[in-house]
C-alpha cells in the first residue's frame, strides 16, 4: 500500500532532523521555514524562465519548470510543519484549509 503525502514528509522530516542533529533545535526549525523562502525564489525564478522576461536569459524554463518547483514549495512547507513540532499536521492543515477555503468563498458571494 502506497504511503500517504503526510507519511511520506514525516520521513523525509526524521532525515532531515536527524541529518541536522548536530544544529540546536530552534536553528533547525528556522532554517526550516527558510528553506520554504528558497524553494519560492527557485519558483519565481522558473516564472521568469518560462516567461523569458530576463532579457539577460530569455526563455530558460518551461511551464513544466514551474509545476515542479511549486510541487518543492509545497514539499518543504508539509516537512516545515512537522519539523516544528506540529503534533498532527495533517489535522492542523486540513482545519486551516477549511478555514481559509471558507473565509474565500464567502468573499466570493458578498
Amino acid at each position: 500500500m502506497e504511503k500517504d503525502h503526510w507519511e511520506v514528509t514525516a520521513g523525509l522530516a526524521a532525515f532531515l532532523d536527524e541529518a541536522a542533529a548536530h544544529l540546536p533545535a530552534q536553528e533547525r526549525r528556522l532554517l526550516q521555514v527558510l528553506k520554504i523562502g528558497e524553494e519560492f525564489g527557485e519558483a519565481a525564478q522558473a516564472v521568469i524562465g518560462a516567461t523569458g522576461t530576463s532579457p539577460r536569459k530569455g526563455v530558460s524554463h518551461t511551464w513544466d519548470d514551474v509545476t515542479a518547483e511549486i510541487c518543492d514549495v509545497i514539499v518543504t512547507a508539509m516537512v516545515s510543519l512537522h519539523r516544528l513540532g506540529v503534533p498532527d499536521p495533517a489535522a492542523v492543515f486540513a482545519e486551516h484549509l477549511r478555514g481559509a477555503a471558507a473565509r474565500t468563498l464567502a468573499a466570493r458571494r458578498d
